[in-house]
């Protein structure tokens, strides 16, 4: 089973949930592509990082006995979300793979492919609004516009761009898949 990124509810509003996050780390890139084309461009790259394209930081060892060396590779769990936020210019988005709670900058290897970086999110205050269906940029952008009204009616401050989250594999039917847009607030 896929872990799931950590965060604790603190409220309920109409339309959202409000949701703390813990800082945590996320192997991302940025990708020049449509909306719906940056995280299947982006999806090989930082999958291979999770599969073991990384510079494992483990010395070899200098005591005895003499142990095997390492590959240099080391395989990380996939968690979920996969979330993607508009990037720094248009028609760019940062594709990230969120990593594993208990992982730090200290023990996450170093990524070989270049366009992969690994970066610390502060923990932040969050709200979410949670929906199924399709990966497309229309349904994704009803949602956000929705979640923006929704977050502007019970007073909350957006402090962040919106990400949008993606739970499931392509392959699951698409009313199933669980699909959350997710905007920082200010506390």
């Amino acid at each position: 089973m896929t872990d799931r990124q950590p965060y604790r509810v603190v409220a309920r509003h109409p339309g959202f949930e409000l949701r703390r996050y813990p800082a945590h780390l996320v192997a991302e890139m940025q990708v020049e592509a449509s909306f719906t084309r940056a995280p299947l461009e982006a999806f090989r790259p930082l999958a291979a990082y999770l599969g073991g394209a990384n510079r494992a930081r483990h010395p070899a060892g200098l005591t005895t006995p003499v142990m095997p060396e390492a590959t240099g590779t080391e395989k990380i769990p996939m968690t979920v979300p996969v979330v993607q936020e508009e990037g720094e210019r248009p028609g760019a988005y940062l594709v990230q793979f969120v990593m594993p709670a208990n992982s730090t900058a200290a023990t996450l290897p170093e990524p070989v492919d270049p366009r992969v970086r690994i970066r610390e999110i502060p923990a932040q205050l969050a709200a979410a609004m949670r929906f199924s269906g399709r990966w497309t940029e229309q349904a994704f952008g009803q949602r956000a516009t929705a979640l923006g009204r929704a977050v502007t009616a019970a007073r909350l401050q957006p402090t962040g761009a919106i990400r949008y989250a993606r739970f499931d594999s392509p392959w699951k039917p698409w009313f199933l898949r669980r699909n959350e847009v997710v905007l920082p607030v200010v506390e």
